[in-house]
């Protein structure tokens, strides 16, 4: 898609900018941080935050440093993620991950780096500067969705329920925080710093629910479906850390229909935009038949 060309190129040339650069003698931490954000990862999350403003009418461009802010949260879980402590995975978006080339301490150091530069990212961005009441509001949202009450409680309730199997209610519960959350951070921002009505913000945010369950049930898939080439990361993990996914209580059948009836309740959940929405419901279905 066209439109999601020119985010990616916005994205990615802004987040290249806002890295710091290390002066001192000890640059290791702020090239582990590069490494893991130049990893050639989908963006969707930032792409999401960019639209959603867009779509309410707001100042998307200005809500650029909020989007790069949202991508250093989600690299930053990655490489906590990618740990030995966590799930000790040594491949991240086809090549090593950050902890097997910087070693396990400065992979660390990196994913708290990452995390502060992001909020830094946010409260200096164009939309802080001016409409700094919408960006304070977006800024705890990002907070919220990110901590113990989002990702991290998300990731928290993923580390105990290796090695069980659990109900399918906890799973979604799981995974609406530890991937919804983040989605739902996006749309929501995007929303807010256009100063978009109650009506568009729920729909918005039912449309990234919806859509971050769609997305989990596909990764689920494709951990048991594709290959660690396409993928660019090793397959069958879930299963070697003996983890409930849609695919294990579900069968794989029935996985794929949850995965469509997501993407459904995704789109129809933006009926109030209209034909102006098409980008997004485009990427719903776009989301829905990846392969990697």
């Amino acid at each position: 898609m066209k439109r999601f060309d020119s985010y990616l190129e916005m994205i990615n040339r802004r987040l290249t900018a806002l890295l710091p650069v290390c002066t001192y003698d000890a640059p290791d931490v702020c090239d582990a941080m590069r490494y893991s954000l130049d990893g050639g990862g989908k963006r969707i999350r930032p792409v999401l935050l960019l639209e959603s403003c867009r779509l309410c009418g707001g100042d998307w461009e200005g809500a650029l440093g909020f989007a790069c802010a949202l991508e250093m949260i989600h690299t930053y879980s990655l490489v906590h993620d990618d740990l030995p402590c966590m799930d000790d995975d040594d491949m991240r978006r086809g090549k090593p991950a950050c902890h097997i080339v910087f070693g396990e301490a400065t992979a660390v150091l990196a994913g708290d780096a990452l995390l502060t530069q992001a909020f830094a990212a946010a409260a200096n961005s164009e939309a802080a500067k001016k409409t700094p009441a919408r960006a304070l509001e977006a800024i705890a949202l990002l907070s919220k969705c990110a901590g113990a009450e989002g990702m991290i409680g998300g990731q928290v309730v993923d580390l105990q329920s290796e090695g069980k199997t659990i109900a399918l209610s906890r799973l979604q519960t799981m995974d609406s925080l530890k991937t919804g959350a983040l989605m739902r951070a996006a749309c929501e921002i995007g929303a807010v710093l256009a100063g978009a009505d109650n009506e568009k913000r729920a729909a918005l945010v039912r449309y990234a629910e919806a859509l971050g369950q769609a997305f989990q049930i596909v990764d689920d898939i494709l951990d048991v479906t594709s290959d660690e080439k396409t993928l660019g990361k090793p397959i069958g993990s879930d299963a070697e850390l003996q983890k409930s996914t849609y695919v294990s209580l579900l069968g794989l059948d029935r996985a794929k229909a949850a995965a469509k009836d997501c993407t459904a309740a995704a789109i129809d959940a933006l009926n109030v935009f209209g034909a102006d929405a098409a980008f997004l419901r485009s990427l719903a279905e776009n989301l829905m038949t990846r392969t990697s």
